[in-house]
């Protein structure tokens, strides 16, 4: 392959790839970057050609319209399409792959933007398309998803001979010095967390009510924190691809202030994703407009952009999987995990460390599928592939594992 790719997203994760991509400029040939707003692709196009002497180049797009990315794709012709945009925007850019005969890599799965749910099923009703193309799509390519599912192929490989119980567990230990704000983007954060918990036992999805299953976690390097079940979409894929599994649950951290901000968020209902009418007043004073507004993304409007918690972001995240299953017939347990410091990583990057645990990996799985070691017609989850290449170069590429 020539290595030519197209970064779609100018956030936090797709900076961090982007930075990530000029690092290895063997492997990338040639690099685009595109989004709703050029602006924000040519400001970082231009931090990235001065830091690595690269010749990174830009593009507008709405990655809503089919068209549009049909268009750009077929004048850049790129090998591999990096969707690092939003989830809403998953299926519009994998139809645009498919007409113009481009590969696929996300890090999220898909949820439409009237409703606040995420499964695969939608990305895996693409199987056969992009099997009959000759295409491969790269689904979940992040940290989690993406490898924590390698975390666990690699531990099925090389340390069970059954996997039974499997636990994601994710913790932010950071500290942004903000009263409130997001991660990641708000609007996808904040419906994700509020909706309600689903984790899978004895061959059926058991349902939860928001936050309500929580326990203290005890995590290296950090100690305990209060860790509650959520809802999280690398199950879906892991337990059937890993059929032996008795039982699966993803956990995450949460403060007490986080969680008392996202209460009165909730009770005075600005987590709807509905639209309401507002009578906003006319500029020169002759009266009202009726708009209608979304309520969750105007908080977005207004809380901090996670692309600027990094400066004074001090702490670290932990995040592995804790294993438990059969090996020579006996029990055996195994942790695998990774801390990462949002000081370093802004340091390289200019991104925290939630960005950055999400954008290196999407990288690496860029960096495998332009060099064909991890390409495969179909829709494939991450776990589908060898681990252990990804496995090597996360210890090389800033994101250690223990």
């Amino acid at each position: 392959m020539e290595g030519r790719i197209l970064i779609i997203g100018c956030g936090g994760v797709a900076t961090v790839a982007a930075h990530k991509v000029c690092q290895h400029t063997d492997i990338f040939k040639e690099i685009k970057i595109a989004s709703r707003t050029e602006s924000k692709c040519k400001a970082l196009a231009d931090v990235l050609n001065k830091k690595y002497g690269t010749q990174v180049t830009t593009a507008q797009v709405d990655a809503d319209s089919v068209e549009q990315l049909v268009a750009l794709f077929s004048d850049y012709k790129p090998e591999l399409v990096m969707n690092l945009a939003l989830p809403y925007q998953d299926l519009t850019i994998m139809e645009a792959c498919l007409q113009t005969g481009c590969n696929y890599l996300d890090t999220a799965n898909y949820e439409p933007k009237d409703e606040a749910h995420f499964e695969y099923s939608w990305q895996w009703a693409y199987r056969e398309r992009f099997e009959k193309a000759g295409l491969c799509a790269i689904l979940g390519c992040g940290f989690d998803p993406g490898v924590t599912s390698i975390y666990t192929a690699y531990a099925a490989k090389h340390h069970f001979d059954e996997i039974q119980y499997l636990d994601i567990v994710d913790c932010n230990a950071g500290n942004h010095h903000k009263a409130f704000a997001t991660n990641f983007n708000p609007e996808i954060n904040i419906r994700e967390i509020t909706q309600k918990g689903l984790y899978w036992e004895n061959g059926k999805y058991v349902e939860t009510k928001p936050m309500e299953i929580h326990q203290p976690l005890n995590y290296p390097g950090i100690g305990p924190k209060e860790s509650y079940l959520l809802h999280h979409e690398e199950i879906e894929s892991l337990v059937i691809n890993y059929p032996t599994i008795k039982r699966a649950r993803f956990w995450m951290t949460f403060g007490e202030a986080y969680l008392k901000h996202l209460e009165v968020i909730q009770n005075i209902g600005m987590d709807r994703i509905d639209e309401v009418e507002y009578k906003a007043p006319l500029a020169d004073g002759s009266g009202e407009a009726v708009v209608k507004i979304v309520p969750l993304q105007f908080l977005k409007a207004v809380l901090p952009n996670p692309q600027d918690l990094g400066e004074n972001y001090d702490g670290e995240t932990s995040i592995g999987c804790r294993i438990r299953g059969l090996r020579g017939g006996e029990e055996h347990t195994y942790y695998v995990y990774n801390n990462c410091s949002h000081q370093a990583a802004f340091e390289e990057t200019g991104m925290q460390g939630v960005s950055y645990t999400t954008g290196v990996p999407a990288c690496i799985g860029a960096q495998l599928f332009i060099q064909d070691i991890w390409n495969m017609p179909g829709v494939h989850n991450v776990e589908e592939f060898d681990p252990d290449p990804f496995m090597e170069r996360l210890n090389e590429q800033g994101l250690p594992w223990h």
